[in-house]
């Protein structure tokens, strides 16, 4: 019924997914560079981005009174200007996949080093902990820009999330905010994508079959990754997750 591509792209689902579930971050943006290489940009952007939905559903209906509706509208109103400007460049500008390709190993790589400063660099922790004791929230124009970007980036890739983390990580501080607030932001601006995608004819009847078994083996996907955050230390999830965007941005730079 599936060929071997699309048997791999259900373990780039599986596994990027499991890693989400674990790390609360690079799903998207892990999956997106083998998936384009194994089933197309037009089969890989729309699942992907659908399965996002799905998975900020189930988070804001189980905790939705954490919703920062304050920030939420503020990351909302920013990044749609961004995402305005990626389906403007993905519709009007007649780029080559090989160039697309590059471009998002050039993004995944950028994120992989701005997550390993973040995650492992004790300059920036000792940064967020005085932020966090003066309790201060500034919006900037380097905040602004961030927020622009990220949605550049996911209105071509919808994988802009990461550049959007580091914007909100910022102005959430508690735990429960900080992922409702963010899952709330995906369920409206990837719907809007999804709409789009839709629009553009993205989901025939080959990506509406790859999408109902993308959507079983993600479910699949958080149990296992629920199963393993309890027993196994996240910092290695962690550096597997940056070897593993490292490794996908090379793979579409050398393609």
């Amino acid at each position: 019924m599936f060929n071997f591509r699309e048997y791999l792209f259900f373990l780039v689902v599986l596994i990027s997914n499991i890693i989400q579930c674990i790390t609360g971050f690079a799903g998207t943006v892990l999956a997106m560079p083998f998936s384009i290489m194994l089933v197309g940009y037009t089969t890989a952007k729309p699942i992907l981005n659908m399965l996002g939905i799905v998975v900020s559903v189930g988070v804001v209906t189980i905790n939705r009174k954490a919703l920062n509706k304050k920030e939420f509208f503020r990351i909302i109103s920013v990044m749609l200007v961004g995402i305005v400007c990626g389906f403007l460049i993905t519709k009007y500008f007649d780029v080559s996949p090989a160039l697309l390709y590059k471009l998002l190993g050039v993004i995944v790589i950028g994120f992989m080093a701005l997550g390993c400063y973040h995650t492992f660099s004790k300059k920036y922790k000792e940064k967020q902990e005085k932020s966090l004791k003066e309790n201060r929230q500034k919006t900037s124009i380097w905040s602004f820009a961030v927020l622009v970007l990220a949605g550049v980036v996911h209105g071509m890739f919808s994988c802009g999330g990461p550049l959007m983390v580091v914007n909100a990580s910022e102005h959430l501080k508690g735990r429960d905010e900080f992922r409702v607030t963010i899952s709330a932001t995906w369920c409206v601006l990837n719907s809007i994508i999804l709409f789009s995608d839709i629009r553009a004819g993205y989901f025939e009847s080959r990506t509406i079959v790859l999408s109902a078994v993308s959507v079983a083996i993600l479910f699949a996907a958080l149990a296992i990754g629920n199963i393993i955050f309890r027993h196994m230390n996240k910092r290695w999830f962690m550096i597997i997750t940056y070897v593993l965007m490292g490794i996908s941005g090379v793979s579409l730079l050398i393609k």
